[in-house]
């Protein structure tokens, strides 16, 4: 438990020093390292969902927002950038139903 604890702060602290020097991509990095030994984790598949999100690749941020609403069905955050990503590939009725 501690272990994961400590991951956790790990990595938002990586990736929110690497996100504020603008290399997203060393955030992502991070997290594909992190998700390699936590695969069922919500919060490091939404993070790295939002990682990619910023680089623009749509489809490989829905994959892991779905795997993370899945594993966090309840969790606001993570229905609000599914619903974002659907927006911006024009599904709406989707968007419209994870907003709601």
């Amino acid at each position: 438990m501690f272990l994961t604890q400590t991951m956790h702060s790990l990595c938002i602290v990586m990736q929110m020093l690497k996100t504020c020097s603008m290399t997203i991509k060393g955030a992502l990095e991070d997290l594909d390292k992190a998700n390699v030994f936590e695969p069922n984790n919500a919060f490091i598949l939404h993070n790295r969902g939002n990682a990619k999100t910023m680089l623009d690749n749509y489809e490989k941020a829905l994959e892991d927002f779905d795997k993370a609403n899945v594993l966090d069905p309840n969790n606001a955050f993570i229905l609000q950038s599914h619903g974002i990503i659907k927006n911006k590939l024009k599904d709406y009725q989707e968007a419209l139903e994870d907003f709601d």
